[in-house]
């Protein structure tokens, strides 16, 4: 070994142990909480098999699975404890049970009527903070769910991730069975946006790589690991033997661990109408899932199964973190048909707007709308129809993705109005007159705002500085993590011409799970508006031809860029609605708001202090 790869070495023990120390702490925390949760004497009890042998309708069952859950719900990933705490006393609310996995073979197998509202309920990924956050609500509401590991990670210590005798304490805890998502996670036959081969990846490297990648890309049993030409850079054989070993090792690994194979497997990845992207590939799968499992959840997307699906084939909707109640509630009421009631939250609020189409909650200072499959929403405020002038101010917290809109002087018909919407993107004014609908102002949101928009050239370089540093990261040998950081330099400082030299920008893909946050004050007084965003001056005295006085809606529009859900929510953050006389805004008078007074405005105000401390304190523990 040379002097840098001893070097290497000491730096990376250095880290290890400080890393390790950390761990420890944390490892000892999780641990008292793990064992405050499974000290109780709360015990699940199944559903009534009567209400089941009533059911004659054999409306089958629906399947959610989160990846995980954490306190806050601040990554695209994990749901936070008080939204998944929403959505399951929801669905309790509506009726629905847990389902067990036998429940499930007997459905199949021996014809067993399950209850006409039932739920098999899964958490991904087998991480310790899923479990923290869950238990409790799953004794509150006396649910059962199924904990999906990866069994690799039982041997790697990484304090993310529940240990086998957690996972035992969970399944005596009688709230959990075990389910598992394969035996690892891991991507080949990787490319980024520009379609520079990557090849294989780990799921650390992934994460890190993640912004800069696009679609094409598989998971680690799906195909042949192939070149940057899509040629196998395997036979036959070896992908055999490659797929067999993780099947062998995840079973020995259970069976050595917990002392069984759980009996329901997630195929990574969904939707390839077999088991896999290669119908070798698929064979060798099916062969040893058919071996091993019971259970196979094989699509992704729609919630229901029915009695015509195999148990091999089944299906599961994976919420997302940012989806509010009733964005869940409407996925689900037009998978299955039934007539599902939607949350409305504050109801005294509720009443002073008619609903006109889709679905609305109000929580506190937010009102949510949330829109019918591949259509909108709308909603309508009461005794509204003489606002003419008006001062306007709301801060808009909807996905970029989508529509979220603000209707002034309508008419009756909303035959007539002006609009004023973030849409993908872009700040856009519209009038309709007599149905024909004119934009009278567009522009890009990063524009208004004054952030730098690359160029196609600068982006891709961007991104290969990024996956150098994932290499330099996660590499085996100081030399070898020298090299590349070597690289990541080399390529960063190498010219890239910017969209004032005359390179095409980057227009990019908006992401369906990034949240806009933008506040916006409107005046809109006789025959001119005028708009900020975020204090920049967007629209200025913009002149307007609908002059009537009418009626003030919010809406919401799913967009058709969205390939992965046909539902929108439009979030409306301390609407608040005031005359336009040509006075100072905070001498107007106030026609509708929003906003929060006196004591709900200081015990708002002290929930979010308190979550803000908690969150501080857990950072920097």
């Amino acid at each position: 070994m040379n002097l840098g790869d001893i070097e290497f070495t000491k730096q990376k023990n250095s880290k290890k142990m400080k890393r390790t120390v950390f761990q420890v702490i944390i490892l000892g925390i999780a641990i008292v909480l793990l064992a405050h949760l499974f000290i109780n004497f709360r015990t699940y009890h199944p559903y009534d098999s009567n209400i089941a042998m009533s059911n004659k309708k054999n409306t089958g069952f629906i399947a959610l699975s989160y990846f995980g859950v954490d306190r806050l719900g601040n990554t695209s990933d994990l749901i936070g404890k008080d939204r998944l705490q929403e959505h399951l006393q929801a669905l309790q609310k509506q009726g629905y049970v847990t389902i067990t996995q036998k429940d499930i073979e007997n459905y199949y197998k021996n014809n067993t009527p399950l209850p006409s509202k039932a739920l098999f309920l899964m958490f991904e990924d087998g991480r310790r903070d899923t479990a923290i956050f869950a238990q409790n609500i799953l004794e509150k509401l006396n649910y059962k769910a199924t904990m999906f590991t990866y069994p690799d990670k039982f041997d790697k210590k990484d304090t993310k991730f529940l240990t086998p005798q957690d996972l035992t304490n969970l399944q005596n805890s009688s709230f959990w069975e075990m389910g598992t998502n394969g035996y690892r996670l891991e991507y080949i036959n990787v490319f980024d946006r520009y379609h520079n081969y990557i090849g294989d990846i780990s799921s650390l490297e992934y994460s890190m790589m993640r912004p800069y990648l696009g679609r094409n890309y598989n998971h680690y049993l799906m195909d042949y690991i192939r070149d940057k030409e899509g040629f196998p850079t395997e036979s036959h054989r070896q992908m055999v033997n490659r797929i067999n070993y993780d099947y062998e090792h995840l079973r020995d690994t259970y069976i050595k661990q917990l002392g069984f194979v759980p009996s329901v497997y997630v195929l990574m990845h969904a939707n390839t109408t077999q088991f896999g992207n290669n119908n070798e590939v698929s064979a060798v799968n099916e062969k040893w899932i058919r071996k091993l499992f019971t259970i196979n959840f094989n699509r992704e997307g729609y919630s229901l199964n029915q009695r015509n699906s195999s148990m091999y084939d089944l299906t599961r909707m994976q919420p997302k973190p940012y989806w509010p109640v009733n964005h869940l509630l409407m996925r689900i009421k037009y998978d299955v048909g039934q007539d599902i009631s939607f949350v409305q939250g504050d109801e005294v609020r509720q009443e002073k707007w008619d609903l006109l189409k889709g679905a609305s909650e109000i929580q506190g200072p937010i009102l949510i709308l949330t829109t019918l499959p591949e259509k909108n929403a709308i909603i309508k405020l009461k005794n509204s129809g003489t606002y003419q002038n008006l001062h306007v101010s709301v801060r808009l917290k909807g996905n970029e993705l989508g529509t979220q809109q603000l209707l002034l002087r309508a008419d009756k018909g909303m035959n007539t109005y002006i609009s004023v919407a973030l849409s993908d993107g872009y700040l856009v004014l519209t009038e309709r007159r007599h149905n024909q609908k004119t934009d009278i102002f567009r522009k890009k949101m990063d524009d208004i705002l004054g952030k730098k928009t690359l160029s196609i050239e600068e982006d891709q370089r961007n991104a290969e500085v990024q996956e150098y540093q994932t290499y330099a990261k996660y590499a085996p040998t100081a030399k070898q993590s020298a090299a590349f950081k070597a690289q990541a330099e080399k390529r960063k400082n190498e010219p890239a011409a910017g969209i004032d030299e005359g390179a095409l920008p980057y227009e990019g893909h908006l992401n369906a799970g990034k949240l806009s946050n933008h506040l916006l004050h409107i005046s809109l007084r006789d025959d001119n508006i005028s708009v900020i965003v975020d204090g920049k001056e967007a629209v200025s005295n913009l002149p307007v031809s609908i002059t009537e006085a009418g009626d003030v809606l919010l809406g919401a529009v799913w967009s058709k860029n969205d390939e992965g859900d046909d539902v929108y929510d439009a979030v409306f953050d301390n609407l608040k609605i005031c005359m336009n006389t040509g006075m100072d805004e905070d001498k107007e008078k106030v026609l509708f708001s929003l906003e929060l007074t006196g004591w709900e405005y200081m015990r708002y105000q002290l929930v979010m202090w308190w979550e803000r401390i908690l969150g501080l304190f857990l950072e920097h523990l």
